[in-house]
Order: structure tokens, then sequence, then C-alpha cells
């Protein structure tokens, strides 16, 4: 019988789900600067834990992925020298333009979710998901 996670990468998962816990309470805490910090610090050792430190490496350094890098490094440099309001705005927008590809599969499964998938159906909600997500309806 297979695991489907390594212990190494449970562990990389638990470090980023606790590295945005972090994030999110630091943002809703009126960005404290010490949990933004905690939670970047999480964030970036869980992550290579969960797809190596080769394709972390790959994933950063692409060409097309060079701006979006420089803007999360240079955010969180910046969340780290005392300045977490611009930090996080870098920061996010670093992240958008890294995980963006992302946004069309994570918007798939939560369309199948069963009551995610009921909201996310409805009809003006569909249409922001859609835009926001970069999805294209196919016309038939």
């Amino acid at each position: 019988m297979s695991m489907w996670l390594t212990d190494g990468q449970k562990i990389g998962v638990a470090l980023t789900s606790f590295g945005a816990l972090f994030m999110v309470l630091g943002v809703l805490l009126f960005f404290d600067g010490a949990l933004l910090a905690l939670g970047n610090i999480l964030f970036l050792a869980g992550f290579p834990l969960i797809i190596g430190t080769q394709k972390t490496f790959y994933f950063f350094a692409r060409k097309q992925k060079l701006r979006g890098t420089i803007c999360f490094i240079g955010g969180i440099i910046l969340v780290f020298c005392k300045w977490p309001f611009i930090g996080v705005i870098v920061e996010t927008l670093g992240f958008l333009n890294l995980f963006g590809d992302f946004f069309p599969v994570v918007l798939t499964f939560l369309r199948q979710v069963p009551g995610i998938g009921h909201v996310l159906s409805l009809p003006y909600i569909s249409s922001v998901a859609d835009r926001l997500a970069g999805s294209r309806t196919s016309i038939v």
C-alpha cells in the first residue's frame, strides 16, 4: 500500500499551511510584521519540502517567472525591513505572477466540491470567478 505523501511532504504541507495561516493573521491584525515574517519563513521552508529543492529552484528561476520571483522575494525583504504594508502588496503581486497559472485548476476543483460548487455555479458569481481565474468558456 503506497502513501500519497511522504513524511517530508507532510511536514512541508504543515509548514506551508501554518505559514499561510500566520500571513492571514498578520494581515487581519493590521499588518503585524512579526506574524507576516513568521508566515513567510514557514512558507519558504515548507514549499521545497513539498515539491523538492531542485523543482523549487527551477520553478522560481524560470525566465517567464522572473518578475514574479523578484516581486515575491522583494516583498519578503520589505516585510523583514519593517515595511509590512508595502511588502505584502509587492509580495501579493509576485504571488499572483508566480502562481496565477494554477487558479483555473483550483477553480475547477472548487466547482466539484458540493457546497462551494453550488455557490460558484450561480450566474453572476460564475462569470466573476471565470474572469478572475482567467478561464475560457467554450462556445458550443
